[in-house]
């Protein structure tokens, strides 16, 4: 758990979330959560029919995999609000990395808090997403 007086306002925290997507994280998603829209799982589907150079990566996928990043770094359980924008899909091979930046640290009804901005980018630094957090800190 992050602790308040151990950082200050403009510290972040970086992680790698995958390296090399494959088309088999994106169909074990769509098991996982019973989202099987044909986007995410269907080559000819998206190719033919929707125009797209590929299957893509769930929207939620990629969230899912920014916030254990944020929970990595501020720790479990400690999480009071997450919320992101998606802003680039996200294609087999892709490789995401994830930044937090603490852009306020405060206190709100006895409880510190620390809140974030999110971004996480492709191999190609383009923001796939992009949003902000908050979760409960230390003393």
């Amino acid at each position: 758990m992050l602790k308040k007086s151990e950082i200050k306002i403009g510290d972040t925290h970086k992680e790698t979330l995958v390296e090399d997507l494959k088309r088999t994280q994106i169909v074990q998603y769509a098991g996982s959560s019973g989202d099987y829209n044909p986007l995410h799982t269907d080559e000819v589907f998206t190719t033919k029919i929707a125009g797209y150079p590929s299957v893509f990566a769930h929207g939620m996928l990629t969230m899912g995999m920014t916030g254990k990043m944020i929970t990595n770094y501020v720790g479990d359980g400690t999480l009071k609000k997450y919320g992101v924008r998606f802003t680039s899909q996200v294609w087999p091979g892709d490789t995401l990395e994830s930044e937090a930046k603490i852009v306020d640290i405060r206190e709100e009804n006895g409880e510190n808090l620390v809140d974030l901005e999110i971004v996480t980018t492709n191999q190609d630094g383009v923001a796939v997403i992009t949003g902000s957090a908050t979760a409960k800190i230390d003393s």
